[in-house]
């Protein structure tokens, strides 16, 4: 039986994906959490955790060289709340073009007998300009930057992206009208909206500060619905002070952005929707019950992807770190104890290395002896001794 701790509130059809192989909340000692956005950022990993599946594309809430160091892996489930953002995009995209926000605060404190007279009259305040025929540049073209694409070239508006990290996989995703520019500086230059959509990394924190606005139009729009810090809030407000950029919008607010008539700050609501938190709960679960009986490793932000189809009898699994001759040692130690390996698997990350070693025949007193010496490799983060799961009857 393995358990399961939630964070946070998960949506019941993603619990209910679990299996009877699953008890979920019934300890603290975990095998595997499944968590939206509690912050693990000083809390203490169980030895017993094996997995850490989080529920939407961020991961900066787990601390990822601890869980590392734990022998824990990490996965995140990319493109769950994709649809949420995409849509949430789109409509401060309008609202931008039109004024809708300063519109609908001027509509909402006017009341009495000429209202429509006075209203007649002002309405010209906010008038507002069409997307379509517009430039909206795309920073990040992935599973979210991909659909914003494709929805504002519906619009008709003509999408610049920039990516220099892109995919082959998602290559496929993004619309054929799509310029790709081969700068930062390109996609900024000619757009009258810039939206950006990348991860949060050491990388991407400040990767739109001081420099790039001064790339931008002055009368252009941001938009940051990806990740708080990927801005440099203070500098958008230096450049909006001086008339060189006309608006901000994002999901993530702080004390430098609040109470400005050109800032319009949403309460990261990105990726609430019942459907997102639906998919993600879903998706995290899967993940969860793939990695702790197959071993395979898909959307991991801490390990390689490695995937291999599970046809022994036995599977060892080793999370270690990228040294040389670490796939040697292991391929010993089974060799001097008998051990055929029918199939054997290395993938690096960085300085993570995971393996995964399918043999058939292992008894009951090689078990605890050669797993404990496979963890006492100093390299060697956990080890794992996994059998092939039994088909299903429904």
């Amino acid at each position: 039986m393995f358990q399961v701790k939630t964070f946070n509130a998960i949506a019941q059809v993603g619990l209910d994906s679990f299996t009877n192989n699953y008890a979920v909340n019934q300890t603290d000692a975990a095998d595997a959490y499944l968590i939206r956005s509690v912050d693990l950022h000083g809390a203490t990993l169980p030895a017993a955790l094996k997995v850490i599946a989080r529920a939407g594309a961020g991961f900066n809430n787990i601390p990822l060289d601890l869980a590392t160091a734990n022998g824990t892996a990490v996965f995140n489930t990319p493109g769950s709340n994709a649809n949420a953002v995409k849509e949430l995009v789109i409509t401060m995209l309008v609202a931008a073009a039109r004024n809708v926000f300063a519109a609908a605060e001027y509509a909402g404190h006017n009341s009495g007998a000429d209202i429509s007279t006075r209203t007649e009259h002002d309405k010209t305040k906010f008038n507002g300009t069409e997307l379509m025929g517009k430039t909206l540049a795309v920073i990040g073209v992935g599973h979210v930057g991909a659909l914003v694409a494709h929805a504002a070239s519906d619009m008709g508006m003509k999408v610049v992206g920039y990516d220099p990290y892109l995919s082959a996989d998602d290559a496929w995703h993004i619309p054929t009208s799509t310029v790709r520019a081969r700068t930062l500086a390109v996609a900024l230059a000619n757009a009258d909206y810039v939206t950006v959509h990348v991860p949060k990394n050491e990388e991407t924190t400040g990767m739109i500060s001081t420099a790039e606005l001064a790339m931008m139009r002055p009368d252009s729009v941001l938009l940051n619905f990806a990740r708080g810090g990927i801005v440099d809030n203070k500098a958008v407000v230096h450049a909006l002070d001086e008339g060189r950029l006309r608006q901000y919008l994002t999901d993530f607010g702080d004390d430098v952005i609040l109470g400005r008539d050109d800032v319009v700050v949403t309460p990261h609501i990105g990726g609430s929707t019942l459907e997102a938190e639906a998919n993600g709960a879903v998706q995290g679960a899967q993940t969860i019950m793939s990695f702790l009986e197959t071993g395979n490793v898909n959307h991991s932000v801490n390990l390689p992807t490695l995937q291999v189809p599970f046809t022994t009898q036995y599977r060892l699994t080793l999370m270690h770190q990228n040294k040389p001759n670490m796939v040697g040692q292991i391929a010993t130690m089974l060799a001097q104890r008998g051990i055929n390996i029918e199939g054997m698997s290395n993938a690096a990350r960085d300085d993570v290395a995971y393996s995964i070693i399918d043999v058939n025949q292992f008894t009951g007193a090689q078990d605890a002896e050669l797993l404990g010496k496979l963890k006492q490799i100093d390299a060697v983060y956990r080890v794992r001794l996994l059998r092939r799961p039994e088909p299903q009857v429904i």
